[in-house]
């Protein structure tokens, strides 16, 4: 990719390692997507959700569907007097609520929110991201799947006079950072409510001849702190307070002994029981880049393809990343599909009792594959679990 001003990328890559922080909830964060809003109504309303109150904000009630239009405005009113203690920004309003907890394993973190549906929780999810930032690309309410475009954090940039003179001649978008970061939501229904997974991806800008004229993106690894600070973030959009919300930032910190989850016969052996191995195998696999079609939680399917619409792109934005997951175009992968242009697979994960489970990589028929694609994923996966 041919760049014009190399020179940004070599003065923001000196900055990078001074504007990072182990502290949570204190990393220095200023998202700008390089794609413009979209026009129009950026608070659509998914199916069962009530419609959005005049002045732009949304009430979720405390209980019942939320398809209650009856009950609407008499759920606005008992919360009118409570106004002062919502959380409220240029999108959604919500009630404080205490009941949403953060969970871990391994370099995993997830949110775990009791009471709410992922109808409920879904327009002040989409709200969150805007009011951060980023550009919602894609979104599929009923798979409980939402993802950002690609956006650099500015606030890496050094905040100097020359930056400043920059921006006041309408220079400042020639300063960049060599980063980006864009966000995979995931909400998946519990019994008690609903969970939360924030799964990132990071390209890196590089040099590749000696003059210096010509750059690509390569992928830099997942940043789980980078992750768990915007599921503080979103905590505290919540309503939970900032001290709670670092406090359970700092409590998922701790160091795990978590041996290492095995691979034989063609199988990925977790150490963990069905319904904690299902959640973290879903967050595994949108780090890894397998976009999840459809799932069935009751057959410990997920339904899988490459996300082959980003791998095909030839606009510089992000081929250094996806050239990093090649084994999706391996021959054996698409001679065992029969379509080389999108094939599809499942993830099987199965209860084995004694608090262990485990993951095969099938095709779309049901059959096992033992593959350098299944070899390729299983082993990406081990790696996501640990």
């Amino acid at each position: 990719m041919k760049r014009s001003a190399p020179a940004a990328i070599l003065l923001a890559t000196g900055i990078l390692a001074g504007c990072s922080t182990s502290n949570p909830l204190e990393k220095k964060l200023d998202y700008k997507s390089a794609e413009p809003p979209k026009l129009g109504n950026t608070l659509e309303v998914p199916p069962d959700l009530t419609a959005p109150q005049i002045q732009n904000k949304y009430v979720i009630p405390a209980t019942g569907s939320a398809s209650a239009l009856a009950n609407n405005t008499a759920v606005a009113a008992a919360q009118q007097p409570a106004a002062a203690q919502t959380t409220a920004n240029d999108g959604v309003a919500i009630k404080s609520i205490d009941n949403i907890t953060m969970e871990r394993a391994g370099t995993q973190r997830w949110l775990e929110v009791k009471g709410k549906t992922p109808a409920e929780l879904w327009p002040v999810l989409k709200a969150f991201w805007q009011e951060n930032g980023f550009v919602i690309k894609t979104e599929e309410p009923d798979l409980g799947i939402m993802e950002t475009d690609w956006a650099e954090n500015r606030a890496k940039l050094p905040a100097d006079g020359i930056r400043k003179l920059m921006e006041t001649v309408g220079l400042g978008g020639a300063m960049s950072t060599p980063e980006r970061d864009k966000f995979r939501i995931r909400l998946e229904k519990t019994a008690n409510g609903t969970e939360i997974y924030f799964s990132h991806r990071g390209m890196y800008e590089t040099f590749i001849n000696e003059g210096k004229s010509d750059t690509m993106w390569q992928p830099r690894p997942v940043d789980p702190n980078l992750e768990a600070e915007l599921l503080g973030r979103f905590m505290i959009r919540m309503g939970i307070t900032e001290e709670k919300a670092k406090e359970a930032v700092k409590q998922t910190q701790v160091a795990t002994d978590k041996p290492k989850d095995a691979i034989a016969d063609g199988k990925l052996n977790i150490n963990d029981g069905f319904d904690r191995a299902w959640r973290r195998v879903g967050l595994a696999l949108d780090r890894i880049g397998l976009v999840v079609n459809d799932r069935d939680r009751s057959q410990g399917i997920y339904y899988v393809k490459p996300a082959k619409g980003e791998l095909d792109k030839n606009d510089g934005s992000s081929g250094g990343f996806w050239s990093s997951l090649t084994f999706w175009k391996s021959k054996d992968a698409e001679d065992k599909s029969g379509n080389s242009n999108s094939p599809e697979y499942r993830i099987v994960v199965k209860d084995i009792g004694n608090g262990a489970s485990t993951l095969v990589v099938q095709d779309k028929q049901g059959k096992q594959l033992s593959d350098s694609f299944a070899k390729s994923v299983l082993s990406k996966l081990q790696t996501e679990l640990q």
